[in-house]
Parts: structure tokens; sequence; C-alpha cells
């Protein structure tokens, strides 16, 4: 089989202001008003995750009637870890427009290393209370990154024993944080990248801790992250997640920090799906983030235009002729098989059968997709859109 290129990891280097909350007693009349202003220019950017039953595609969705992410509020985060809602609170005119785009929708909020293990229960606390905003239905997206202590540059690294025990004992506060709230994780970002790191079979084992202690909470739903379908090969994907405890959640998620097309995300899924069902590891289900591929292409696209470039900083689009480059994506939303969204009629068969939602976890308003924000990159992605 062809090994396609990878895996080049983003360089994280996460802000270190804490937990991100959604402000939605704090924002309180401007944050609604927004919204109903943003609903009326844009499709789904109001209310993310909200059911719109002129908008339910056609294709038959009871095959995925459980999907939990379904026909629920998700929450919007207006803190200001990422900056990205005080810019939108502080601008005026077109930029208030443009910036609404990323800031009155559901982004997924990151949570790693930078937050120690004694603050990170009360944080998620923060977060999810602020996210519901007193509604336990309002689903709480969030990521769990916290396999790199020191970065993945370190990947070579041996994990300590010590380590070991404070990925453990820091995934167990997360646990206790989010307790019975309702709760969307993708799970370790870019787990990939252990593959070619010190004893995969470490952090895989690592990983698989916090699949199941996560997967134990009663609203917590759990997607492992696979990586890109430009990435790894499906054999060696199956591979990781079963290592990794895809066993005990309920599926994984693409696309954190490639660009690849919606339609190349869910076949790639698709493949994984038929693949761990082979396996014996039962039915599936995926999210894919669409945040930053409204213009997709593939890491070997990138390098044969950009050979001395910076993949994780990628070019955002201009103009809205361009193509190839870094602008949002298919808005949050759990209608996966909406014929807006432009997948052939077989793929949205697929996304209806498997895909739980398409989600935002990457962040391209972000300096290399992890901080700082960058406020005229956040203006050219939001101008440029097809969505």
């Amino acid at each position: 089989m062809h090994r396609r290129p990878g895996p080049w990891p983003s360089a994280i280097s996460p802000n270190t202001t804490g937990i991100a909350v959604r402000g939605g007693a704090v924002a309180g009349r401007a944050l609604a008003v927004a919204v109903l202003v943003l609903a009326a220019l844009l499709p789904f950017a109001a209310g993310p995750g909200r059911a719109v039953a002129s908008d339910i595609p056609p294709v038959p969705l009871a095959q995925n009637a459980a999907n939990p992410l379904a026909a629920r509020p998700w929450g919007v985060y207006t803190g200001p870890a990422d900056s990205v809602y005080p810019a939108w609170q502080q601008a005026t005119g077109a930029d208030k427009e443009l910036l609404a785009k990323v800031a009155l929708r559901a982004r997924v909020r990151w949570l790693g290393t930078w937050i120690p293990a004694g603050q990170i229960a009360a944080k998620i606390q923060q977060y999810v209370a602020q996210a519901q905003a007193g509604d336990p239905d309002v689903v709480v997206p969030m990521a769990i990154f916290r396999l790199w202590p020191h970065g993945e540059g370190a990947k070579s690294q041996p994990v300590t024993a010590a380590q070991q025990r404070a990925y453990r004992a820091w995934i167990d506060q997360a646990a206790a944080g989010i307790g019975a709230a309702r709760v969307a994780m993708v799970l370790e970002p870019d787990l990939a990248v252990a593959l070619t790191g010190w004893r995969p079979a470490v952090r895989m084992k690592l990983a698989s801790y916090a699949a199941s202690v996560f997967s134990a909470l009663p609203h917590t739903t759990v997607y492992l992250d696979a990586g890109d379908a430009d990435w790894l090969p499906v054999d060696r994907a199956v591979a990781m997640l079963t290592r990794a405890g895809v066993a005990k959640v309920r599926g994984f998620a693409l696309g954190a920090t490639h660009y690849g097309s919606l339609a190349s995300e869910v076949g790639y899924g698709q493949q994984l799906v038929s693949a761990l069902a082979e396996a014996g590891l039962g039915t599936k289900h995926f999210v894919v983030d669409t945040a930053d591929n409204g213009k997709p292409f593939t890491f070997s696209q990138y390098w044969a235009a950009h050979p001395h470039g910076d993949f994780d900083a990628a070019q955002a689009c201009r103009t809205t002729a361009e193509t190839h480059c870094v602008t949002l994506g298919v808005p949050p939303t759990w209608q996966v098989a909406n014929s807006r969204w432009g997948l052939s009629r077989s793929l949205r068969a697929a996304a209806a059968r498997s895909a739980d939602g398409y989600l935002w976890f990457g962040r391209p308003w972000l300096y290399r997709q992890a901080a700082p924000f960058l406020l005229n990159r956040t203006l050219q992605v939001a101008r440029t859109t097809p969505y």
C-alpha cells in the first residue's frame, strides 16, 4: 500500500491563560442580539448544533439515530483565552460581522499540560457552567491534549514513570471536573505523532487509560484522534486506535491539524469504520474538523507548492477565488448529510450512517494553530470562506 507522507504534527505551544468559558450569562443581551443578527447573515451560525427542520437533508438519518450530538445546542466559547470573542466585542462594522463567523460558533476548547492537575477540575467546572449557562442539555466541546508534557518536539524523549503517574492524575482530575456534564471530547489530537516517538506503546497505554476514564462518565462522548486522510494508511490507523482504546469509546476524530477536504475525510472515516468493525471493535462513529478546510489541500500539495513553507502556518486565502489555502469550512453542525456541504450522494449516505458531527477543533485563527490570536488572519479566513 502506498505510504502517504506523515506524520507531520503541528508544533503546539498552548497559551497559559487557563480554561475558556462561555459567557451565556455574562454576555447577556449583547450576545443574544449578535447571534440573532448573525443568524440572518449566516445559515447555521446561530445556535450551533440546533436542529432546523427545513435544513434536514433528504438522506435518512435513522441509521445514526443514537447520535449523542444531534438536535442539541452546542456551547459557544466567549472567554478570553484565545482572544476571539473579545476581538469580536471590540470590533465594529464589517470587521465585527466577519469576526462573528468565528466568535459566535462552537469552537472546541483545548485543555492540556499548561493547566496543572490541581487546577484542571475547577477550570473545567467553570467552563462547563458558563458554556451551558444553566441548560444541562448543552453539549460542551473540548479537546484533551495531555500526552506531551514538553511538547511534540520532544517526542523522542522518554516518558518517565513520574510523568506517566502525572498524566493519570491529571486525567482523573479532569474527569472529576466534567462529572455528569454533557461533553463532546476529542481525545489527544495528533496522537499519531507518538508512533514515531519514544516507545509508542507507552503513550498508547496512557491514551487508553484516558479513554477508559472519560468513557465511564455518564454523558461524555469520546472520539480518539485518528489523524487525517493524508496521514496514516487505514491499517496503521486501526492498529493505533486499537492500542489507544477505541473499543471503549464511541469513535474517532479526523482533521485536527491538516487541511484535507471534507469528502476525503468522510471517505477515509468510513474506511476506518469498516476496518474497525472487521477487527471486532464494534460499530464506531467519527467527527471531522472543518474549521480550516474550506479550500482544502493535502500535505503533499502544500509542500509541492511551498517547499520552504510552514505547514502549521499555511497561507490563509486572500480572495474567494483562491484555492488550496486556509479558510473556514463547514460551520459546526451535527447535520452531516446536508446537501449544502457538497458531498456526493454516496458520501452523504456514509456521513449519515457514521459521522456524528463536523466540529471546529482546528484553530486557524491562532498562530501555527496554537497561539497567539492573529486578528488579520482571522479576518482573512472569515472573509474568504465559501460558507
